[in-house]
């Protein structure tokens, strides 16, 4: 009997709660980690997987408790799908400012996708463009909105994470060039933001990097941008997850949306435990994103692979060696840019961009290709042992930059989605804006961020056909090596 059917019979129930004895944590259909999950292959992330090996993980302590799977037929006014960031903050501001108690529905544990395998690094960015190619693209006025957008999350950021410990590093961002002809341009685009932006970004030569912030050896110099912090992603995520719930948000764990039919403004929300009647829909799935989850968002989106790996503790001896004088966010001026930085525990952290392929991301030769990247920044570090690995999967749209957006007027469904790599800051602010369109506050959201649907890549009529996705990682596999020449070579 379809869903449809069985709503004529009888009202489902009217509560989320799982059963006490289900409310701990989530029950575990598969307790196993799948790292070849492909969100352009495989039709859901899994259920019930455990988490990847992260550092964020594996220092965090002991998971929260949730609410367990879905175990029966529930009637809620608003689901959200994915527990990350995004998905948690906006359960939080929805409760907070707007009295609503939101149901959150995640495939494998609470979040498990983006939200701990990033880099930690909370950046004052929104999408992969810098605001040069804002103006470029919208014209002054809506660049300097974007930026005013870009403070106001940076602000809400830190008004959230003030009551979690998680080992918050603040003190900005340094922008390392890897070249010497990458410095006119990062000297344009710090001047631009000191008397366009107003925002104090410094260029620093290449010898005050090294003996006054980090001694990375291809540093030519860099730029310092005043706001950046630096946090640990798992305990952050596990304090999202602990603040939603303490405020009567549910987040139920290995409970996969399977299905989605809409009738009469009514969303049934097909899960292996029930389904989830609900009134609006968020969508906060980040790189996780399935083709098969809703219409409005197959092809949106290009998800890549990023690799990261973090050390044993460094010695004094190392430290000295490598010049680690500040735990600062750092990332170089690569196309396929590094993201690195020292965490409180003297370990090293470095991510980059990794396989094409889901299939081919646990193939070692990605790991060995990050340590001989480390190497090349730190030659002190050769051969130091790599107490993490792992890879993860980034939402990228295919403009670059973000969208927190109803994309249909007739449907109460609603999206945050595209953050391009930046999304550990930006995600709180979306998730606020996320919580604003589901509680019919967005009138005043008037960006075009806020205003426009994801959008397609080019040859729209290629891209809606059931066989691109092929065309496209191939597509990817051509740039990636076009960005390798301009990073290495040109």
């Amino acid at each position: 009997m379809s869903v449809l059917a069985e709503e004529k019979q009888q009202d489902v129930v009217r509560s989320a709660s799982a059963p006490a004895g289900a409310r701990q944590r989530a029950t575990q259909a598969s307790s196993s980690y799948d790292p070849a999950y492909d969100p352009l292959v495989q039709a859901t992330p899994g259920q019930g997987a455990e988490y990847a090996p992260t550092y964020w993980v594996g220092t965090a302590g002991e998971p929260p408790a949730d609410d367990g799977p879905i175990t029966c037929d529930v009637d809620v006014d608003v689901a959200i799908i994915g527990s990350g960031f995004t998905g948690l903050t906006a359960a939080i501001f929805l409760a907070e400012k707007y009295g609503i108690k939101a149901t959150v529905l995640e495939a494998n544990r609470a979040s498990w996708g983006c939200s701990t395998r990033n880099g930690g690094q909370a950046q004052c960015a929104s999408g992969r463009l810098k605001r040069s190619q804002w103006i470029e693209r919208w014209g002054l006025d809506t660049a300097l909105k974007m930026h005013e957008e870009c403070l106001e999350g940076m602000a809400t950021f830190k008004d959230l994470i003030k009551d979690i410990d998680c080992e918050p590093q603040p003190g900005g961002h340094l922008y390392v060039a890897h070249r010497d002809r990458v410095m006119p341009a990062l000297e344009k685009e710090a001047k631009l933001l000191r008397d366009t932006f107003h925002y104090d970004a410094q260029i620093l030569d290449a010898e005050t990097v090294k003996n006054q912030f980090v001694g990375d050896q291809e540093a030519c110099g860099a730029m310092h941008e005043p706001e950046g912090i630096g946090i640990h992603a798992g305990k952050l995520a596990f304090g999202y997850l602990k603040k939603a719930r303490a405020l009567g948000a549910t987040v139920h764990p290995a409970s996969p949306v399977t299905g989605w039919e809409t009738k009469n403004g009514i969303h049934y929300l097909q899960t292996p435990g029930g389904v989830v009647k609900a009134r609006a829909v968020g969508v906060a799935t980040g790189g996780y994103t399935s083709q098969g989850l809703h219409r409005e968002l197959k092809n949106r989106m290009l998800p890549i692979l990023s690799n990261s790996m973090v050390t044993r503790p460094l010695t004094e001896a190392e430290l000295e060696a490598c010049q680690f004088h500040t735990n600062q966010v750092i990332t170089d001026t690569r196309v396929l840019r590094h993201y690195y930085r020292l965490l409180p525990d003297n370990r090293v952290q470095i991510g980059t961009r990794s396989a094409i392929t889901g299939r081919a991301a646990p193939e070692q030769k990605y790991e060995a290709m990050l340590k001989a990247d480390l190497v090349r920044k730190f030659p002190a570090l050769d051969g130091i042992q790599v107490d993490y690995s792992w890879w993860g999967w980034v939402d990228v749209s295919h403009d670059m930059m973000p969208r927190i957006y109803q994309p249909n007027a007739g449907e109460s469904i609603y999206y945050a989605l595209g953050y391009g790599g930046n999304g550990v800051m930006y995600s709180a602010q979306a998730g606020k804006r996320l919580a604003q369109w589901i509680a019919g506050d967005a009138e005043h959201l008037d960006l075009p961020i806020f205003q426009s649907k994801l959008p397609f890549p080019n040859l729209r009529e290629m891209v809606e056909s059931e066989a691109f996705a092929p065309f496209r990682r191939f597509g990817q596999r051509f740039l990636y090596r076009w960005y390798h020449l301009q990073d290495e070579v040109l």
